[in-house]
């Protein structure tokens, strides 16, 4: 479940996150090289949060394992515990003022989550997940924009039958930036053509001549 929150009197310009509300969110974890559990791997963290967009019109996130730092965010950190430190977008998001990098930062980091999918939904059962879902361009502080609460979903769904695609599920109002794009959407397309899956259609979907300065 993810919660947007008020924005007081700061609105971001986005209509999604300036309506507070409650959305129902798919969340998968996953190990970007496959390695052993025992072994520091970069961790991804995807959000399906739907119908953000309005009706039938999904967000998806990717976000990866990183630091927090100005530089850092926009590395891959490997990683053991799933609650180990934030997520984010590595590339950023074109907020309507300024470019600004979305990240995922838990409520107990280093509370020892497994990221092994016979192990998370066991230990999520026990006690569920939080992060703060958060944004920030170059100079400035982490601001908060929605809450996200992880719960194991039941049933489990089959892990081809949800798939995460943060260009074709993104929001007119706050599109993702260029950078990676290329190599991205052949990855998804290449995803979509093992599965079976028809493209999604480009409808909505901006795009940019260059590329602003990431945040």
């Amino acid at each position: 479940m993810l919660d947007v929150l008020p924005v007081g009197h700061r609105p971001w310009g986005v209509a999604w996150l300036d309506s507070p509300g409650r959305y129902d969110v798919t969340v998968r974890w996953s190990r970007a090289a496959g390695l052993p559990g025992r072994l520091p791997d970069g961790l991804g963290l995807a959000l399906k949060v739907k119908d953000a967009g309005g009706p039938d019109r999904p967000l998806d996130l990717l976000l990866t394992s990183s630091g927090s730092g100005s530089l850092t965010r926009h590395l891959p950190l490997p990683r053991t515990d799933a609650l180990a430190g934030p997520y984010s977008s590595l590339s950023g998001y074109r907020f309507p003022d300024r470019v600004r990098v979305v990240a995922a930062f838990p409520d107990e980091p280093g509370r020892g989550l497994p990221v092994r999918p016979s192990e998370l939904a066991a230990a999520l059962a026990r006690r569920p997940a939080r992060f703060r879902i958060c944004a920030a361009a170059r100079g400035e502080p982490w601001r908060p924009f929605a809450v996200l609460s992880v719960h194991p979903a039941h049933p489990v769904p089959a892990p081809d039958t949800v798939a995460f695609d943060p260009y074709a599920a993104s929001l007119a109002d706050l599109p993702p930036t260029d950078r990676l794009r290329t190599v991205r959407e052949a990855a998804y397309a290449g995803s979509r053509q093992g599965r079976g899956a028809e493209a999604p259609p480009r409808e909505g979907r901006p795009t940019h001549d260059a590329e602003a300065r990431d945040g």
